[in-house]
Parts: structure tokens; sequence; C-alpha cells
């Protein structure tokens, strides 16, 4: 059987699950009861977990899934050399 070229590597996706939990995560953080006229004000739509740290996770997360898709595939690299004739 043929073995088929990805372009990705296994890590690559590794690296790609995990800031899709880290922002998944994130969005968790940043859910919560909402402000409603008959239950009056609720101050917990200004908590710092819901304003800074979930959007920290998922802003993190998205930076890791670029980190993810462009990290070099060491595998594809040396077949590449190996294809290539020697002088």
């Amino acid at each position: 059987m043929e073995k088929k070229n990805f372009a990705l590597g296994k890590l690559n996706y590794i690296i790609c699950a995990a800031s899709f939990a880290i922002i998944m995560i994130g969005f968790l953080l940043m859910t919560g009861s909402s402000t409603s006229i008959e239950s009056g004000f609720q101050p917990d739509i200004f908590s710092t977990r819901r304003i800074v740290a979930g959007p920290m996770f998922s802003f993190f997360g998205f930076l890791l899934m670029i980190v993810g898709i462009l990290y070099p595939n060491k595998q594809k690299d040396d077949s590449l050399a190996q294809d290539s004739p020697k002088a």
C-alpha cells in the first residue's frame, strides 16, 4: 500500500487539538448568567473570569492554532532531501 503524504504531520494535529481544547476552555470561562430586566442587575457579568481570563485563554488558543498549522513537518523535509539527485 502506498504511503500517503499529508500536509500536516502528527505533531501538527496534536498541537491543533490542544489549541482547540484551550479555545473551548476560554469560551466556557466566558459563559455565565445574563442580566435580565426581571431579575435586576447581575454584577457577575463584569467578573474578571468573564472579561479577562476567558478572552485570554481563547486568544492564546488561537495563537497556538497558528503555531500548530505553521510548525514545520520534519518527515516532509527529510523526504524532499532524499528525493533530490546528488551531483
